[in-house]
């Protein structure tokens, strides 16, 4: 189930320490104190403030106090326990109001700083939540605001509105007094249960460089989280070298050779895909595009790990469009935006299916290789120590990482594609932020416009924990 969380006055003390600030300040402006307790908002009466006064205050100091506001008493305990128990926390906020000076990093710092555990941190204008839980299909909203309730529930998402002075009086929508209370009226109605596993679709191009193997393996021993629908080919050629058939070719071969030493059926889970790109005017119907449309058809909702050049999915995309609103797609490509261009493997072999992305709809997830994904850079010595000799896939994957045949032996590489698996595993490893999507300039630069066509972009990753995890299900045995 996906949780939507408020932050200000619900899970953080808000009123509670604009009170005080502004009792504070009354005392040097003229300290007659507070004038009448039954104005709903602190803002709105209850001290003799002038408009004027009242909004140069504010306006001068709410970046200060937002970032001394404190969780209320259980409120971290009680969105613990709901990951716990296999919920999605959607912490939703207004803060994206123009208030605030860079109020995305501003909340991260402050979830970071009270460990308050969460799937994702969208921030969206005033009253434009109910948007935000229609799109990402929020269960249930915890919210203080009267009017986010009446525009969510009239959405048809479940509200429940945490008691303060300014909404104590609404009746129309379920109540709750403090996080025990909320705690309690949720694992009554949706009791525990396993965590939910979710649909993926990995499109790789998987002879292309050793990190795709390791992908393919660290997806395959991550079944207690994936029901693994297909594994599609993607294209690559390198000039002088290989051309996009044989790519396709050595590519399906090699995922089957992994496959088979996982004892995963991988003849009947891999197709092969397009034999050129986008870019080139290609718009054929493969093998991997028509199992990408099958797939999301029938299914609720389809993850789609993207680690090669995207031309796959944009095509399905092209294809059916009804898809759009059943995948969601995580993608490694192009570098972090602090790069001045773009010049990524990924990313130059079909710029064109990018854009066919980018003006589509779908929910997009972007991992930069440089300056994100590149943080994974490990040497073999390493990956000796940790798996070498623990069993014969082990073995072949320090082998190519060593020498994967193209780019020659390499003492210390990043293993890119992992990150992107890693990320549906447990996004708490990664920071992101939602930003409008960029442009693509001739020179595969960035630009960055206010479009309202929102994608997420992750910012940082740990690759401690990733590792962590990789290692320690690369040598699990069966």
């Amino acid at each position: 189930m996906r949780i939507g969380i408020d932050i200000d006055n619900v899970i953080s003390n808000f009123n509670d320490v604009l009170l005080k600030e502004y009792l504070k300040h009354d005392k040097e402006l003229r300290n007659t104190g507070i004038i009448d307790n039954s104005p709903y908002y602190i803002t709105k009466g209850m001290f003799d403030w002038s408009q004027e006064e009242n909004d140069d205050f504010y306006y001068a100091n709410i970046q200060r106090i937002a970032k001394s506001l404190k969780p209320l008493r259980n409120a971290k305990q009680t969105i613990d326990k709901l990951k716990q128990d296999g919920n999605e926390i959607y912490i939703i906020s207004s803060r994206d109001n123009g208030e605030y000076i860079n109020p995305y990093e501003m909340t991260v710092e402050w979830l970071e700083k009270y460990d308050i555990k969460y799937d994702k941190l969208i921030l969206t204008d005033k009253y434009q939540k109910w948007p935000v839980c229609k799109e990402y299909k929020i269960d249930i909203m915890i919210e203080d605001s009267i009017r986010n309730c009446e525009d969510i529930e009239n959405n048809g998402v479940k509200c429940f509105i945490m008691d303060t002075r300014y909404n104590k009086d609404e009746t129309r929508f379920e109540r709750v007094k403090n996080w025990r209370e909320i705690y309690s009226k949720i694992s009554e109605r949706y009791p525990k249960k396993e965590i939910n596993k979710i649909n993926v679709i990995l499109d790789t191009d998987t002879y292309n460089e050793c990190d795709d193997q390791f992908a393919i393996s660290y997806l395959i021993k991550s079944q207690d989280r994936f029901n693994i629908e297909a594994i599609t080919i993607a294209p690559y050629h390198h000039d002088n070298d290989i051309n996009i058939e044989e790519g396709q070719e050595k590519s399906y071969q090699e995922a089957l050779k992994i496959c088979k030493w996982l004892n995963f059926d991988g003849e009947n889970k891999i197709y092969k895909g397009s034999t050129d790109y986008i870019e080139e005017g290609y718009n054929e119907a493969n093998d991997a595009v028509e199992k990408i449309i099958e797939i999301a058809r029938k299914k609720e909702k389809t993850y789609i790990i993207a680690i090669g050049a995207i031309t796959n999915i944009a095509l399905a995309i092209k294809k059916a469009p009804d898809i759009i609103s059943k995948i969601e797609i995580v993608w490694l490509g192009g570098h972090s935006p602090l790069y001045m261009n773009n010049d990524e493997f990924n990313f130059r072999q079909d710029v064109q299916a990018i854009k066919e992305i980018f003006e589509s709809k779908v929910n997009l997830t972007i991992i930069p290789c440089k300056g994100v994904a590149s943080n994974l850079k490990i040497s073999i010595f390493e990956l000796g120590h940790y798996l070498k000799g623990k069993s014969e896939l082990c073995d072949y994957l320090c082998g190519r990482f060593y020498n994967d045949g193209i780019h020659g032996i390499q003492i210390r590489r990043p293993i890119w594609d992992i990150s992107a698996v890693a990320y549906l595993i447990n996004k708490n490893w990664f920071e992101e932020r939602v930003i409008d999507c960029p442009e693509i300039n001739k020179d595969l630069s960035y630009t960055f416009n206010k479009n309202g066509r929102k994608i997420t972009m992750v910012t940082y990753l740990n690759s401690d924990k990733i590792y962590e995890d990789l290692f320690s299900k690369l040598v699990e045995k069966g």
